[in-house]
Parts: C-alpha cells; sequence; structure tokens
C-alpha cells in the first residue's frame, strides 16, 4: 500500500506544480495554449481516426477480392476435364514413354482427336485439324508447358469449313 501512496502523492505534487504554473501564464497565453492543445488533440484522434478507417477498408476490400476468387474457383470445378486429369496423371508418371506416345497421349487428354503424330530422330512430327481455336491453343499451350519446344509450327484455317489445320514439329 505504501507504493501506491507514494505513487498517488507525486502525482498529485506534479498536477499542483503544472496547475500553479498554469495560473502563472497570461491570460492570452493560455487561450494560445488551449487553441494549441485542442488542435493537437483533433489533429492526431483525426489523423489515427483516417489511418485506422483506411486500413480496415483495405482489408475489407482484400478480404472481398479473395471470397470473390474463392467462389470463381469453386465454380470453375464443374469445367474441369476428368480425362485431361488423367492424362495428366499418365503423363507424370510415362517418362518411359516414347516421345511420340507422350506428344500423343498430351493431345488425346487436350481434346485433339485423329492427330498424327510421327517420331522422326529425336524431334516429333504432328499434325492434326479441329474447328476450335481455343482447343487449338489449349493443346499447343499443354504441349510448350510439358518442356517441348516448336522447331516448326504451321496453321491454316480453311475459310469454307473453319477447320484449323496445325502442322508442327516439337522437340524434347
Amino acid at each position: 500500500m505504501p507504493v501506491a501512496s507514494n505513487w498517488s502523492t507525486r502525482l498529485s505534487l506534479q498536477q499542483d506544480l503544472l496547475w500553479s504554473r498554469w495560473q502563472a501564464l497570461s491570460s492570452r497565453d493560455q487561450l494560445a495554449l488551449s487553441i494549441l492543445m485542442v488542435f493537437l488533440i483533433l489533429f492526431v484522434g483525426g489523423y489515427g481516426g483516417y489511418t485506422v478507417h483506411q486500413a480496415a477498408k483495405a482489408s475489407k476490400e482484400d478480404y472481398q477480392q479473395q471470397v470473390t476468387d474463392y467462389f470463381w474457383l469453386r465454380s470453375q470445378a464443374a469445367n474441369i476435364d476428368s480425362t485431361a486429369l488423367a492424362a495428366l496423371d499418365s503423363q507424370n508418371d510415362s517418362s518411359a514413354q516414347p516421345p511420340a506416345s507422350r506428344v500423343n497421349t498430351l493431345l488425346n487428354g487436350s481434346g485433339i482427336d485423329n492427330a498424327q503424330v510421327v517420331a522422326a530422330g529425336d524431334k516429333v512430327q504432328l499434325s492434326f485439324t479441329n474447328d476450335s481455336q481455343a482447343l487449338v491453343s489449349a493443346a499447343l499451350a499443354k504441349l510448350e508447358q510439358q518442356g517441348l519446344q516448336f522447331n516448326q509450327l504451321t496453321m491454316q484455317q480453311d475459310l469454307a469449313s473453319k477447320q484449323i489445320q496445325v502442322q508442327a514439329t516439337v522437340s524434347f
């Protein structure tokens, strides 16, 4: 108990000293210091409140973006092609497959049927036709993602049938 009493005594002495010095100031100085204190309190409080508000707003926007991304990804779950996943799984353990078979598996997994794939030395030649530009682009991108390098790529579209003919030579 004596420690608390000692502390309150010192606090009381400090307040008395501060009050006596305040009383010793002229009324003009008291008014100026009062205005300065109000300004500082409002400035610090206002800026602090603004900063907290901006941080809360940014946090809310980040949370909303994450929720939007989550629901978008969840809505895309139905678009995952199980045959493409099976092709990816088989391709991961198909490093012992010949290069032409790997390319054919990748193309089939991408939705390209009836592709002509022929091994030519250390390169693979492929040829196929399809009417979907998106499917053709996705298939070529998948080949590139698997580490294949295009040495030659020719794409032509028949204006009458809208079929895209692709001829390429790739190497591993």
